[in-house]
Protein backbone atom coordinates (compact mmCIF):
# COMPACT_ATOMS: atom_id res chain seq x y z
CA UNK A 1 0.00 0.00 0.00
CA UNK A 2 1.68 3.26 -1.05
CA UNK A 3 1.89 5.87 1.72
CA UNK A 4 2.31 9.54 0.74
CA UNK A 5 2.26 12.93 2.38
CA UNK A 6 -1.06 14.55 1.52
CA UNK A 7 -1.14 17.86 -0.34
CA UNK A 8 -3.75 20.49 -1.14
CA UNK A 9 -4.81 18.39 -4.13
CA UNK A 10 -5.93 15.66 -1.69
CA UNK A 11 -8.13 17.88 0.50
CA UNK A 12 -11.50 16.77 -0.89
CA UNK A 13 -10.55 13.08 -0.81
CA UNK A 14 -9.30 13.51 2.75
CA UNK A 15 -12.54 15.25 3.74
CA UNK A 16 -14.63 12.42 2.27
CA UNK A 17 -12.56 9.74 4.02
CA UNK A 18 -12.72 11.49 7.39
CA UNK A 19 -16.47 12.06 7.13
CA UNK A 20 -16.73 8.31 6.49
CA UNK A 21 -14.52 7.69 9.54
CA UNK A 22 -16.64 9.91 11.79
CA UNK A 23 -19.69 7.92 10.65
CA UNK A 24 -18.43 4.33 10.54
CA UNK A 25 -15.98 4.51 13.47
CA UNK A 26 -17.91 7.02 15.57
CA UNK A 27 -16.56 5.69 18.89
CA UNK A 28 -12.99 6.36 17.78
CA UNK A 29 -13.41 10.11 17.25
CA UNK A 30 -14.50 13.06 19.34
CA UNK A 31 -15.91 14.81 16.25
CA UNK A 32 -19.22 14.01 14.61
CA UNK A 33 -19.78 13.95 10.85
CA UNK A 34 -22.40 16.71 11.09
CA UNK A 35 -19.92 19.09 12.75
CA UNK A 36 -17.10 18.43 10.33
CA UNK A 37 -19.27 18.39 7.19
CA UNK A 38 -19.85 22.14 7.56
CA UNK A 39 -16.15 22.99 7.83
CA UNK A 40 -14.90 25.02 4.85
CA UNK A 41 -12.31 23.59 2.48
CA UNK A 42 -9.67 25.81 4.13
CA UNK A 43 -10.15 23.91 7.40
CA UNK A 44 -9.43 20.61 5.65
CA UNK A 45 -6.42 22.11 3.86
CA UNK A 46 -4.98 23.28 7.18
CA UNK A 47 -5.54 19.82 8.64
CA UNK A 48 -3.41 18.09 6.00
CA UNK A 49 -0.91 20.76 5.00
CA UNK A 50 -0.84 23.71 7.40
CA UNK A 51 1.05 26.65 5.88
CA UNK A 52 3.26 26.92 8.99
CA UNK A 53 3.81 23.17 9.18
CA UNK A 54 1.69 22.80 12.32
CA UNK A 55 -0.36 19.99 10.81
CA UNK A 56 0.56 17.36 8.24
CA UNK A 57 -1.17 14.19 7.10
CA UNK A 58 -0.38 11.02 5.20
CA UNK A 59 -2.60 8.90 3.07
CA UNK A 60 -2.59 5.24 2.13
CA UNK A 61 -3.67 4.61 -1.43
CA UNK A 62 -5.17 1.74 -3.36
CA UNK A 63 -4.66 3.01 -6.88
CA UNK A 64 -6.10 6.53 -6.79
CA UNK A 65 -8.40 5.78 -3.87
CA UNK A 66 -7.48 7.18 -0.45
CA UNK A 67 -8.14 4.26 1.90
CA UNK A 68 -6.40 5.34 5.11
CA UNK A 69 -4.93 8.36 6.81
CA UNK A 70 -3.16 9.71 9.87
CA UNK A 71 -2.26 13.29 10.79
CA UNK A 72 0.11 15.06 13.15
CA UNK A 73 -0.42 18.31 14.98
CA UNK A 74 2.53 20.33 16.22
CA UNK A 75 2.33 23.13 18.74
CA UNK A 76 3.38 26.69 17.98
CA UNK A 77 3.74 27.42 21.70
CA UNK A 78 7.36 27.48 22.93
CA UNK A 79 6.55 25.48 26.08
CA UNK A 80 4.93 22.62 24.15
CA UNK A 81 6.91 22.54 20.88
CA UNK A 82 8.69 19.40 22.04
CA UNK A 83 5.50 17.30 21.58
CA UNK A 84 3.48 16.15 18.59
CA UNK A 85 -0.06 14.80 18.63
CA UNK A 86 -1.27 11.98 16.39
CA UNK A 87 -4.86 12.55 15.25
CA UNK A 88 -7.32 11.21 12.72
CA UNK A 89 -6.00 7.65 12.31
CA UNK A 90 -8.40 5.71 10.09
CA UNK A 91 -8.21 2.81 7.66
CA UNK A 92 -11.20 1.60 5.67
CA UNK A 93 -12.49 -1.70 7.02
CA UNK A 94 -11.66 -3.67 3.85
CA UNK A 95 -7.98 -2.75 4.28
CA UNK A 96 -7.61 -3.42 8.01
CA UNK A 97 -5.19 -6.18 8.91
CA UNK A 98 -3.03 -5.47 5.84
CA UNK A 99 -0.32 -3.43 7.58
CA UNK A 100 -1.76 -0.14 6.30
CA UNK A 101 -2.26 1.37 9.76
CA UNK A 102 1.24 0.27 10.80
CA UNK A 103 2.73 1.93 7.69
CA UNK A 104 0.79 5.15 8.27
CA UNK A 105 1.88 5.27 11.91
CA UNK A 106 5.50 4.59 10.92
CA UNK A 107 5.40 7.53 8.48
CA UNK A 108 4.10 9.84 11.19
CA UNK A 109 6.72 8.69 13.73
CA UNK A 110 9.50 9.12 11.16
CA UNK A 111 8.31 12.69 10.54
CA UNK A 112 8.39 13.43 14.27
CA UNK A 113 11.89 11.97 14.58
CA UNK A 114 13.15 14.17 11.74
CA UNK A 115 11.68 17.39 13.14
CA UNK A 116 14.12 19.43 15.24
CA UNK A 117 13.28 19.77 18.90
CA UNK A 118 10.75 16.96 19.15
CA UNK A 119 10.99 14.70 22.19
CA UNK A 120 7.59 12.96 22.43
CA UNK A 121 4.54 12.00 20.45
CA UNK A 122 1.12 11.62 22.06
CA UNK A 123 -2.27 10.23 21.07
CA UNK A 124 -5.67 9.37 22.50
CA UNK A 125 -7.47 6.11 21.79
CA UNK A 126 -10.91 4.98 22.87
CA UNK A 127 -10.78 2.41 25.67
CA UNK A 128 -11.86 -0.99 24.38
CA UNK A 129 -10.48 -0.46 20.85
CA UNK A 130 -8.17 -3.46 21.20
CA UNK A 131 -6.76 -3.46 17.63
CA UNK A 132 -5.79 0.22 17.84
CA UNK A 133 -4.33 -0.11 21.33
CA UNK A 134 -2.26 -3.12 20.22
CA UNK A 135 -1.01 -1.19 17.16
CA UNK A 136 0.12 1.71 19.30
CA UNK A 137 1.76 -0.53 21.90
CA UNK A 138 3.70 -2.36 19.17
CA UNK A 139 4.93 1.06 18.02
CA UNK A 140 6.29 1.81 21.50
CA UNK A 141 3.42 3.86 22.96
CA UNK A 142 2.61 3.54 26.66
CA UNK A 143 -0.56 4.52 28.48
CA UNK A 144 -0.07 7.35 30.95
CA UNK A 145 -3.65 7.99 31.94
CA UNK A 146 -7.31 7.34 31.33
CA UNK A 147 -9.96 9.99 30.91
CA UNK A 148 -13.27 8.57 32.07
CA UNK A 149 -16.42 9.66 30.23
CA UNK A 150 -14.28 11.28 27.53
CA UNK A 151 -16.90 10.93 24.79
CA UNK A 152 -20.62 10.28 24.66
CA UNK A 153 -21.50 7.68 22.04
CA UNK A 154 -24.84 6.16 21.05
CA UNK A 155 -24.01 3.24 23.37
CA UNK A 156 -23.00 5.43 26.31
CA UNK A 157 -19.89 7.13 27.65
CA UNK A 158 -16.46 5.86 26.63
CA UNK A 159 -13.10 6.51 28.23
CA UNK A 160 -10.02 7.63 26.30
CA UNK A 161 -6.56 6.29 27.00
CA UNK A 162 -3.78 8.86 26.76
CA UNK A 163 -0.67 7.30 25.25
CA UNK A 164 2.81 8.59 24.52
CA UNK A 165 6.26 7.59 23.48
CA UNK A 166 9.57 9.35 23.39
CA UNK A 167 11.28 9.85 20.06
CA UNK A 168 14.88 9.35 19.19
CA UNK A 169 15.70 12.67 17.61
CA UNK A 170 19.29 13.50 16.79
CA UNK A 171 18.13 17.03 15.99
CA UNK A 172 16.49 17.59 19.39
CA UNK A 173 17.43 20.75 21.23
CA UNK A 174 19.07 20.18 24.59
Amino acid sequence: MPIALLTAADALRYRALMLEAYTLAADAFTSMPEERAVEPEAWWLNRIAHPLGLCVAWGAFDGDALIGTVALEYSAKPKTRHKALIIGMYVREAFRGTGTARALLAAAIAHVQARPGLRAVMLDVTAGNAPAIALYRRAGFETFGTEPMAILTPTGFKAKLHMWRTVSNEHADT
